[in-house]
């Protein structure tokens, strides 16, 4: 397999309702923090869920003017070179990279030519 998909994300207007209704359907357990960056949710407003027995990570966010989504973030060596390759062939930059305040983890975003949104990350500060 090539780029593994490595994170996913549902964010909405309200993000402590989604939440709790993860919570009651899934069992889903939070940690409410900061997302990567403003650009995927509000400060303090995301909740990571960590996988106990497998599965991948994800998290549950957004806030007033974030728009709805569900989304899935693909692994990549480097956010600037896949989201270029990702226009090359015909997808649209959304926007990004995007460090987190530590410069650990970069993401970013694009549509492919047929509009889905599709994340990017990568660890570490953008090339």
């Amino acid at each position: 397999m090539g780029m593994p998909v490595v994170h996913f994300e549902i964010i909405g207007t309200d993000p402590q309702r989604l939440r709790t209704y993860y919570s009651e359907l899934f069992d889903w357990q939070f940690d409410v923090g900061d997302a990567a960056a403003e650009a995927v949710s509000a400060p303090g407003s995301y909740g990571f869920v960590h996988p106990h027995d497998g599965g991948i990570p994800g998290g549950v966010g957004g806030g007033t003017g974030y728009p709805h989504r569900t989304l899935f973030y693909v692994g990549v060596p480097d956010v600037e070179a896949a989201l270029q390759q990702a226009e090359r062939l015909g997808g649209t930059r959304v926007s990004g990279p995007h460090p987190n305040r530590d410069e650990t983890l970069v993401v970013g975003f694009f549509t492919d030519p047929e509009g889905h949104l599709v994340g990017l990350a990568a660890a570490g500060a953008p090339q």
